[in-house]
């Protein structure tokens, strides 16, 4: 028998080519470890940070807004979110590291955060690494919560929108969401520049703390937003929302806007409406409640549109204000009857223009509608700017509608004349207006002043913006002495100030019934709109309520008339124009004078305020001016009669009380 070769594969035994196997799975492993290791340790290490942290984004402060005199409108606050790791708390619990319940958690944070413990609970027995717990809590209520050393539980910084004036101007101001961002008005018109820049921060998750996160380096820090003055005055403004409430409550209408506007330049002075809204709490209220209707509210002015068309009458010199028409109570233009709203009371006769809007008389109006023709008048329509919006600052602006020029006929053009067919804005209206007031020039409306970087810097300076010239200085004079002799003489005349020429136009249009499609014989939009001093204007008011229901009726020039006066008369002895001559408004006392002016004495508070509340200063002896002034500064409301200098108030100087209340003050002249 023949011996077999041995072979390589026999050469060496099984063992050995299975420890050769393990010494080469060794020797994989070795390497690779010192790749892991040494090699790639760097960026592994980065990556396995950047799996634990998260870029954190870090809200910038918001700028805040200022009244013209400098009154903080609107300011935020530092407050805190509470939020929760529902995870960990349940883990520390099963894991018997933390010995108390979700329920008895859930009903500690409750109390602290004013909510249902059962809606806590059912947050903490989410199974989520994070969730919200509640936004915008105090820092006292903040560190309550933070003392309880509940697991996962923790807090991040926010901030709270607050109006330290209440509801002033609340429309116009607008409101600022929960993430910090403006949703309406001025709030939202200028978000951009007052948001300011975000930051960001690294922060790493900590599976070892009872807290979810340690905060790591940052890497970037926020920048605060710039801040607002405003054009609108708190004194003015005071007065504007003083005569809302007294009108709301006298005439219980479905709405009250009020508009004041510095005619010679746009600049927006103070305006309002009611129903209105806390900005500060503003989630307990409506759209509808937080409606400016100053820029969104879209009606038929009625007469005091007769102003627009009188004045392109007049520059067109298809009318003069001497030339005579016939008014005997109606006129008919085709298949319908215009008629005057005392029609059934007396026939007019043969008026002039002046003494047909001195009558408001709409058959003299539609005579010189129909002479203007329809092509002209939609040429000043358009140039006074009606059916496009005015660009005002403020969110929320609508434009009007003005009937399509095509589908007029002489009707729509009569009525059209004297305030009926068209919608129009108040602000529209106002501005328009304005451009009558101001000598012919049409300006842009606006209400910020200025934008102001955090140091004091002025980023931007809003300067007042003619749009066009609209009808001559000539012209405009013209309807001014028209406007004088409607408050002198007319029906404007409970809106004289006596020692001021006051010019003035009222309004009493009737609503369309939405049942029938027609003109209702119940429900009315009363307004008046007027402007002073005549030959040099400081202020334009206008007046809007929408279906009065007062025992005076539903006539602009009584229920409108009245108010205007008022806001007028305190804007101008505000101003230093007294109302007459025996008036004052800055009163200087000789030594030889026989009275000695009183002046305010040091006070002494009742006790230190808080935060949101203010001490009543003394304001005896002091004008007008200076004690609005003092009172805005102090964040304060002021109610007032009389004229001259401060005699009473109420209440006493010292007394504290919240920011936002009001003072009722009497002012008196100071006699010889």
């Amino acid at each position: 028998m023949k011996k077999r070769k041995k072979g390589l594969l026999n050469y060496f035994s099984r063992d050995y080519w299975v420890q050769i196997g393990l010494f080469l799975l060794i020797f994989l492993v070795a390497g690779r470890l010192v790749v892991l290791q040494v090699v790639q340790a760097s960026n592994l290490q980065a990556k396995g940070i950047e799996r634990r942290t998260t870029d954190k984004r870090l809200h910038p402060k918001r700028g805040s807004i200022y009244d013209a005199q400098g009154n903080v409108l609107a300011q935020s606050i530092p407050v805190k979110e509470v939020y929760a790791d529902p995870k960990t708390l349940s883990n520390l619990i099963a894991q018997k590291k933390y010995k108390d319940t979700k329920e008895h958690a859930a009903q500690e944070l409750a109390e602290i955060l004013g909510l249902n413990p059962q809606d806590i609970l059912g947050k903490l027995n989410k199974d989520l690494l994070w969730i919200s717990l509640a936004h915008q809590v105090d820092l006292q209520k903040a560190d309550q919560i933070m003392a309880l050393k509940i697991p996962g539980v923790g807090t991040t910084d926010e901030e709270k929108r607050v109006y330290p004036m209440g509801n002033l101007a609340s429309a116009a101001l607008g409101i600022v969401n929960l993430e910090g961002h403006g949703a309406e008005g001025i709030e939202s018109y200028y978000d951009k520049a007052l948001f300011g820049k975000p930051g960001f921060q690294s922060v790493e998750q900590d599976t070892r703390a009872r807290s979810i996160f340690e905060t790591a380096d940052q890497l970037e820090p926020s920048h605060p937003g710039n801040s607002l003055v405003l054009t609108l005055d708190s004194a003015i403004q005071y007065s504007i929302e003083q005569q809302l409430d007294s009108l709301q409550q006298n005439t219980k209408a479905n709405s009250v806007t009020i508009l004041a506007m510095d005619p010679m330049s746009g600049r927006i002075l103070g305006l309002g409406s009611r129903p209105t809204f806390d900005p500060t709490n503003y989630l307990k209220s409506s759209p509808e409640e937080r409606r400016n209707l100053a820029i969104s509210m879209s009606y038929e002015p009625g007469s005091t549109f007769k102003i627009i068309t009188g004045s392109s009458a007049l520059e067109e010199g298809v009318v003069s204000p001497d030339e005579t028409f016939p008014d005997p109570g109606y006129l008919r233009v085709g298949p319908r009857l215009i008629t005057n709203w005392d029609s059934d009371q007396k026939p007019h006769g043969n008026p002039t223009l002046t003494e047909g809007m001195q009558l408001s008389s709409n058959v003299v109006l539609a005579q010189v509608g129909l002479k203007l023709t329809k092509r002209t008048f939609f040429t000043y329509l358009k140039a006074f700017g009606f059916g496009a919006k005015t660009g005002v600052d403020i969110r929320g602006e609508e434009s009007g509608l003005l009937v399509p020029q095509e589908n007029v006929r002489d009707l729509e053009l009569a009525t059209m004349s004297f305030g009926q067919a068209n919608l129009v804005t108040p602000i529209q209206l106002l501005t328009a207006i304005s451009a009558v007031a101001n000598g012919g020039t049409l300006y842009r409306p606006y209400i910020v002043d200025k934008i102001v970087a955090q140091d004091g810097e002025v980023v931007q300076e809003l300067k007042s913006k003619p749009i066009r010239q609209v009808i001559s200085k000539a012209t405009a004079v013209q309807m001014t002495n028209i406007l004088e002799q409607v408050v002198s003489a007319g029906t404007g005349h409970l809106a004289q100030i006596p020692g001021i020429n006051v010019a003035g136009k009222t309004g009493t249009a009737q609503k369309v019934d939405p049942r029938t499609g027609g003109y209702s014989t119940t429900d009315f939009i009363a307004s008046f709109a007027a402007f002073a001093p005549a030959e040099n204007p400081k202020i334009a008011v206008l007046v809007i309520i929408d279906t009065p229901k007062s025992a005076e009726g539903h006539q602009g020039g009584t229920l409108g008339g009245p108010p205007a006066k008022a806001i007028i008369e305190g804007a101008l002895q505000y101003f230093g124009i007294p109302s007459a001559k025996d008036t004052l408004s800055t009163v200087s006392i000789s030594s030889g004078d026989s009275q000695v002016r009183p002046s305010p004495q040091p006070v002494i508070p009742e006790r230190s305020p808080g935060v949101y509340e203010a001490i009543i200063p003394d304001l005896t002896g002091m004008t007008m001016r200076q004690a609005g002034d003092l009172i805005a500064k102090s964040g304060l409301h002021f109610d007032f009669t009389g004229s001259g200098l401060v005699v009473q108030q109420n209440p006493l100087p010292g007394k504290v009380v919240s920011k936002g209340s009001t003072l009722e003050i009497k002012f008196s002249p100071l006699t010889p």
